[in-house]
């Protein structure tokens, strides 16, 4: 996401498109937002709130220089309706970013079980579904995809809630859990399995640079957030290690263990 927000002008005007609290912070980039969602979104600097349907958006046309969709399609009830309204509102040369689960992986499925669907009522299984899907009812390209990998942070302490399935992972720690994201990661690496895969971010529309699809393997297990690892290395937050290196992640500080992303390029 981060890419196609560095391509946008000053100034830019940002749909955040199904995110209560905010995908990303707009002042960072030098944007402006507006985050909108069926249940009343949290406002913010930069960042005006909406409640509202996306299937009935109440914007006019072409007011927006991006919508951002990330980790929202999966969740809307009336798919093709949405992204009609997301193409009515986009500018003439507009983007979109749009990033969903695979329901095929062990982890959608491991959400869905646990959170009694979790919410997921679009199935997606491939790149090559949503980008057919999406340019029926937009009118974008698809002009990269990058492939994304789980941190299974839903299963995190802090974010278990009070559902008995749930309740049932009282056991799971948080350092145990980094080990286990850490083994699954090594046996997508070695096996050639997909049991770390998340699913896949898309990129639609004309972009002024080329977008960069390598893979971010290092996600972390509290707080989700996922870093490079060239960037990772470069701002001193890996704790090098013949076995089992780990970063520190530079959002909440969490330990994890240490990827390398170019050796997940093959994971699609």
């Amino acid at each position: 996401m981060d890419q196609l927000l560095r391509q946008l002008p000053e100034g830019a005007l940002v749909l955040d498109l199904g995110s209560a609290t905010g995908s990303f912070e707009p002042r960072q980039f030098g944007l402006r937002a507006v985050r909108a969602d069926l249940k009343p979104p949290q406002a913010g600097p930069g960042a005006w709130a909406v409640q509202a349907d996306a299937a009935c958006l109440p914007f006019r046309v072409g007011v927006f220089d991006a919508v951002v969709c990330s980790h929202s399609l999966e969740h809307f009830a009336k798919l093709e309706a949405s992204l009609a309204e997301i193409g009515r509102v986009l500018r003439p040369g507009g983007v979109l970013y749009v990033a969903v689960p695979d329901a095929s992986t062990l982890t959608d499925r491991l959400y869905r079980l646990l959170g009694r669907g979790g919410g997921h009522v679009q199935r997606f299984t491939s790149p090559q579904q949503i980008a057919g899907v999406v340019g029926r009812h937009t009118g974008l390209s698809l002009a990269a995809q990058r492939t994304l990998f789980s941190s299974l942070s839903f299963l995190h302490p802090s974010a278990r809630g009070r559902a008995w399935r749930m309740r049932l992972l009282g056991w799971l720690t948080e350092g145990l859990l980094a080990w286990i994201v850490g083994l699954l990661r090594w046996l997508d690496r070695w096996a050639g399995t997909r049991l770390s895969v998340y699913g896949w971010a898309l990129y639609f529309g004309s972009f002024k640079a080329p977008i960069e699809t390598l893979p971010r393997t290092n996600m972390c297990v509290r707080c989700g957030a996922g870093h490079a690892s060239e960037w990772l290395l470069r701002i001193g937050r890996v704790r090098p290690r013949r076995w089992f290196p780990k970063f520190r992640c530079p959002n909440c500080g969490t330990w994890n263990l240490f990827t390398h992303d170019k050796d997940y390029a093959a994971v699609v």
